[in-house]
């Protein structure tokens, strides 16, 4: 949404320049650099730049304008198209998980993992969003943070999101950095959104661990990432779990070595967006961290008995792109291992 925002702006902005400078001409005063003019253009503005050129009859016979805005029209015009595709074009990931102690009950069983939304749009009620999670006919769906951004925050979408999930499948969600930096900023508001979120059905799993359909789920809080979950409060009230899979929820993936020595089976993470842009050989740019050539940017990685799955996520936040890395769901099937 940050990309939508821009450009509206930046072409009202050339729309209001030009209509501006043309005033200015008329009446002799003191005029906007040439340069600013087609800079604003240049930048993503061509639309509003050559809507004023039209409207307000304003440099349409000057070469450089005749051939600078109409060519940077079209520029903008295929930049945005793969921007927006790159942004808004949903994939979905298949990961196979075997285990040999996994009960004959849940063999195909079939968890979808949600991850880094950050307020993105993906149709009215974020409609096309879940009707792809329906496809996947999950037997629950897991949250692992970032649904709502703290820099451009929109509670709307994510409990439109949340609303039409739990109509899916049950729902667990775990909070990330950003909703520790919302927490931080309005402690109130975000306990609202929590509640009204768990009034739909939400189960929100912060530091707790629950027993789902013979599968010990444990969510680790953004504040807790990196304790041993046998420490966390509302975990170490739980009894012993006999199920036969520990599957933990933790936003960051680089505490992974702490859930292995936890004897976590599966780590489902995100929080590195795939590094923003997918370089070939599919390994990531940067991190949410700002570090180049993260080593867990996405995908799946095995530690001894403990396998990490990461998410590419879904939205954007500081960047407003992707580059070779469309949004994800990932599904993960859970197989027998005989």
């Amino acid at each position: 949404m940050i990309l939508v925002y821009y450009l509206i702006i930046i072409n009202l902005l050339a729309f209001v320049m030009y209509g501006v400078d043309k005033k200015k001409a008329e009446k002799n005063k003191y005029r906007i650099p040439e340069s600013r003019l087609i800079a604003v253009a240049v930048l993503g503005g061509a639309y509003g730049a050559g809507l004023g050129m039209l409207v307000f009859h304003h440099k349409t016979k000057m070469i450089k304008f005749r051939v600078v805005v109409p060519t940077f029209l079209v520029l903008n015009l295929i930049c945005i198209g793969l921007i927006l595709y790159g942004n808004y074009h949903l994939v979905t990931t298949e990961y196979e998980v075997n285990n040999a102690l996994l009960p004959d009950e849940l063999d195909g069983y079939r968890i979808v993992q949600i991850s880094d939304l950050h307020n993105q749009f993906f149709g009215f009620y974020e409609s096309v969003l879940l009707k792809k999670i329906e496809k996947e006919e999950p037997d629950i769906i897991v949250v692992t943070g970032d649904v709502v951004d703290s820099t451009h925050t929109n509670y709307g979408i994510a409990e439109s999101f949340f609303k039409g999930a739990v109509k899916i499948a049950p729902v667990y969600y775990i909070s990330g950095n950003h909703e520790e930096w919302l927490i931080e900023k309005n402690a109130e508001k975000y306990e609202a959104f929590i509640k009204e979120v768990e009034s739909y059905g939400v189960d929100y799993i912060d530091d707790r661990a629950i027993d789902i359909d013979g599968i010990r789920l444990v969510g680790v809080s953004e504040m807790s990432l990196g304790k041993s979950i046998y420490t966390l409060p509302e975990v170490e009230k739980e009894e012993s779990s006999e199920s036969a899979l520990m599957v933990v929820l933790a936003h960051e993936p680089e505490y992974i070595k702490t859930y292995v020595e936890d004897g976590a089976d599966l780590v489902l993470s995100g929080h590195n967006h795939g590094g923003q842009v997918r370089l070939p050989g599919k390994r990531g740019l940067v991190s949410a961290n700002f570090k180049f050539f993260p080593e867990l940017d996405a995908g799946v990685r095995d530690y001894g008995n403990t396998k990490l799955i990461i998410s590419r996520g879904l939205g954007n936040s500081v960047a407003p792109i992707r580059v070779n890395n469309y949004p994800e769901i990932v599904t993960i099937v859970l197989k027998k291992d005989n």
